[in-house]
């Protein structure tokens, strides 16, 4: 049975993916994020450059070459989820409110659908952004079933307004081939919300020193990520700011208000309280900008949020207060695209959208396919993963460039190495009023430990079922041994405050870990009563 991919595009710097898989009988394109399609039908001796297209979300690095494919071949089906569907018109901000930019055909999730006699597609959210599929294609062939898995971009851990890639209904699967991004290589990352905080604190700082900060982000996803994180995170929570939002980021956020329904259950309760972005009583305050707005930015400290190819010049000048440019960083890359003059200084941050190193093996060892396929991403990082033992010693690597066709034997008897254990058998002893958990040495093994161990505490919690713990930074602990006087409303003093986090359902922070100097404007104060008790308690 034939079974190869050819990349189009395979991710490398400013490149789109695009990828023509063959599966049998059968020709996918996955994705069509290059800006010119003529490759795709110049080698061609067939009317159409396959039989039917899938787009993994709306990113334009994986979209942009849709419109004009759909222009060239219009018999040609092009399919994705709900959601990405209904984004995707953003990628032609001129023609976005034209028929002809609703092309695209929605499948459902986690429904295998035959789109060709024994050729069946399934699509699983893979978080980074909503609607952002993992694509399952299944091949019923006379004496053996293929199955070949293509990520997209990917996101294992939840963010504020997606929900991270559900591995438990991916694990086992075994498929012949797994194609996969590799953004970030082998890099490690701190968990997403230590940098969230990371960079909230840097804006606070900004601000307070009197300077405006401005945001260049995509107009799908960090741009709404990280409004909701200023109009949520306690540093901003009350404070009188204007954040202003312009371009095709504004554009994507009345694109999620319209999909409202599809977002997680924790973005549409936050919604029912206050609006999930346009706001103008609650501070800080949240705008539209436009053009004659411009001229004014920057009199007095402000963040502006717009897109990552805009003309910068136009928000900042010499004749106002000095700006500072935040910009994502892109792996692998310089970055660029900033003013001469008017910033103070040009940054970068990093906040997570798609997996590291460790993230990416995870995924892998779970799946346990034969082949896999790295792409998405510098050549370099690339190379690093596929260079791991780890994963050199148990599956077949690949990280071609265009043009190249990756070929994919099939091997019936090809065995599959044990996947490494980690899970480890300990104790419970229930010693009067404590708990003791007794691990095994080897835990101390993997490289996570030194930051697990840090201070040697761990706070635990009820996950459903499951007690998980976590290790307690010093940072953590000295905010957790910061003094809050007991007549100031704060986080610190409110009722609702608990395991360092907010659950009052009413609060913009209802679910998120917060400081106990933090304030949001439902704060209610411990009753008297609770007080005294908690005074004999720690007396005792």
């Amino acid at each position: 049975m034939d079974l190869d991919c050819l990349p189009y595009g395979a991710g490398h710097a400013q490149e789109g993916v695009c990828l023509l898989v063959r599966m049998g009988p059968h020709r996918i394109l996955l994705d069509c994020g290059v800006e010119d399609i003529a490759p795709l039908s110049a080698t061609l001796n067939r009317s159409l450059p396959a039989d039917f297209v899938v787009c993994s979300h709306a990113h334009s690095d994986h979209a942009r070459g849709l419109l004009a494919l759909h222009q060239s071949f219009p018999h040609l089906p092009i399919y994705a989820s709900e959601v990405t569907t209904r984004l995707l018109p953003l990628n032609w901000p001129s023609r976005s409110q034209q028929p002809e930019s609703r092309f695209c055909q929605a499948l459902p999730w986690q429904s295998p659908i035959e789109l060709r006699p024994g050729l069946s597609v399934q699509l699983f959210p893979s978080g980074h952004l909503p609607g952002a599929a993992t694509v399952v294609l299944t091949y019923a062939a006379p004496h053996r079933t293929y199955t070949l898995v293509y990520t997209g971009d990917f996101f294992l851990s939840n963010s504020r307004l997606v929900e991270g890639l559900p591995l438990g209904e991916l694990r086992g699967m075994k498929p012949d081939v797994l194609i996969l991004e590799g953004s970030y290589g082998t890099a490690r990352h701190p968990h997403r919300r230590q940098l969230e905080n990371q960079l909230a604190d840097r804006i606070h700082r900004a601000i307070a020193d009197g300077y405006s900060v401005l945001l260049p982000a995509p107009a799908l996803g960090l741009g709404q990520e990280l409004l909701m994180l200023l109009r949520s995170h306690h540093y901003f929570t009350g404070r009188d700011l204007d954040i202003w939002v312009d371009g095709t980021v504004a554009d994507g956020c009345d694109a999620y208000l319209e999909l409202l329904p599809q977002f997680p259950t924790a973005v549409q309760n936050f919604a029912l309280h206050q609006p999930l972005f346009w706001d103008e009583r609650v501070k800080p305050r949240v705008r539209r900008l436009s053009a004659e707005q411009r001229p004014g930015l920057g009199s007095t400290p402000c963040i502006v949020i717009t897109d990552k190819f805009a003309d910068l010049a136009l928000y900042v000048a010499d004749r106002t207060n000095p700006w500072i440019l935040l910009a994502p960083q892109k792996p692998g890359y310089p970055v660029s695209n900033w003013p001469e003059s008017g910033v103070r200084s040009v940054e970068t941050y990093l906040l997570a959208e798609h997996c590291d190193g460790p993230g990416t093996t995870q995924l892998i060892h779970n799946l346990r396919p034969q082949h896999v396929i790295l792409l998405h991403g510098s050549p370099a990082y690339l190379a690093d993963l596929a260079n791991l033992d780890e994963l050199r010693n148990r599956y077949q690597l690949h990280t071609p460039a265009v043009g190249t066709l990756v070929e994919l034997p099939i091997g019936e008897m090809f065995l599959q190495p044990a996947i490494p254990e980690t899970n480890y058998e300990g104790e419970l002893s229930e010693l009067g009023t404590e708990v003791a958990i007794s691990l095994p040495s080897p835990i101390t093994a993997d490289p996570r430990w030194a930051n697990f161990a840090d201070t040697g505490l761990v706070e635990a919690r009820w996950q459903g079922e499951e007690l998980v713990l976590r290790g307690i930074s010093q940072r953590e602990l000295l905010f957790q041994g910061s003094a809050v006087q007991a007549n100031l409303e704060c986080c610190g003093n409110c009722q609702h405050y608990r395991g360092q986090r907010c659950w009052n359902q009413l609060s913009a922070l209802f679910g998120f870990k917060v400081t106990p100097d933090g304030f949001c404007p439902v704060f209610q104060a411990i009753p008297e009563s609770e007080l005294f008790l908690d005074g004999e308690t720690d007396g005792e």
